[in-house]
């Protein structure tokens, strides 16, 4: 049957190779694609599609004004490059952060260490040159200053290895152990000075008390540190007995005081009259001393509690830190 030229094909196929008019069919799959790219890949030379010349139609009119569907998946996905790169740049930072203040505590706390370790050599130099040096009181004859000192030589350089190791090493547990320590030790100190200024006139009368049953053993053997500690009192802060000079009436049984409470020492003095000896009660000169010194007493303690708390405050920092590092990694 013979067709007119009226049902003529929308393809055109060129008559022979050598010819350049490759015109492509104004339907078809050719025209789907080029009508979705919106007329990139040369469409917009003359509608031509990888070689071939296509008639976009409407729907490619259209693609202009709208953006292909795989650009939002490459905006998604810069977005989420963008906020990967956000929080890298945050974790270096925590981690930078990190490493300054591990390097900050294992210094603090080495300091700490070699700190209890001088506190603690010079607690036992005056165990054994000076026996109970500085043990004033009857009731507490263990309460010396060397025990005093050894012990607290002994805790501060406890508390330093624990923090030196759990820093250097970032290790959670130490830390948390150098935290409850540190705090144990600082909340002591708190309910110490509390009760003391609650209570201070009781421990007045007491102190008073225990230091004249005190001075009842000065001279006797064994007891060469207290001894030496009220010679050093007596003639450092010239003064003679706790409340006066006749507390040591009642000691010797006579009118006789030792001869660290004489004006001027010599051998056998305190058996002169009375007016050769201080007149000054120790106790409270003492009192008064610590009353003039009293800022420096308080910058030491302010020092003190300033120092446990930054030491608190570095160790639950790194402890809360490795530990959110843990769980971002589990």
């Amino acid at each position: 049957m013979r067709r007119s030229s009226t049902d003529e094909s929308t393809y055109h196929r060129s008559p022979s190779l050598d010819s350049k008019d490759y015109s492509l069919p104004q339907g078809g799959a050719f025209r789907r694609y080029s009508s979705l790219y919106g007329g990139q890949f040369g469409a917009s030379a003359g509608g031509s599609f990888f070689g071939f010349h296509t008639n976009p139609g409407p729907k490619a009119t259209k693609s202009k004004y709208t953006s292909p569907k795989g650009n939002k998946y490459v905006v998604f996905y810069l977005d989420l490059s963008f906020i990967f790169l956000l929080e890298l740049k945050r974790c270096r930072m925590a981690q930078s952060c990190l490493q300054c203040m591990k390097y900050l505590m294992f210094v603090f706390n080495l300091l700490f260490w070699l700190g209890g370790c001088g506190i603690l050599g010079v607690g036992i130099w005056l165990a054994v040159t000076q026996g109970n040096f500085a043990t004033l009181s009857s009731s507490f004859p263990s309460l010396s200053a060397a025990n005093l000192l050894i012990a607290t030589g002994t805790i501060v350089m406890i508390v330093g290895f624990l923090g030196c190791i759990g820093a250097i090493k970032e290790n959670k547990y130490l830390l948390l152990s150098f935290f409850i320590l540190l705090l144990i030790i600082f909340l002591l100190e708190l309910i110490v000075v509390t009760l003391f200024f609650i209570y201070t006139d009781k421990i007045d009368r007491y102190a008073q008390q225990d230091l004249k049953k005190g001075l009842h053993l000065y001279g006797t053997e064994g007891n060469i540190g207290l001894t030496n500690a009220w010679s050093i009192i007596q003639t450092d802060f010239r003064c003679c007995g706790v409340a006066n000079y006749t507390d040591w009436f009642e000691v010797y049984n006579t009118s006789r005081v030792p001869d660290s409470c004489c004006l001027e020492f010599s051998e056998n003095c305190g058996l002169h009259s009375p007016g050769t000896w201080w007149k000054a009660p120790c106790y409270e000169t003492v009192k008064i001393w610590l009353h003039e010194n009293l800022l420096a007493v308080g910058i030491f303690g302010l020092c003190t509690a300033l120092v446990q708390i930054l030491g608190l405050t570095f160790a639950m920092t790194m402890y809360c830190q490795m530990a959110k590092t843990d769980t971002y990694y589990a």
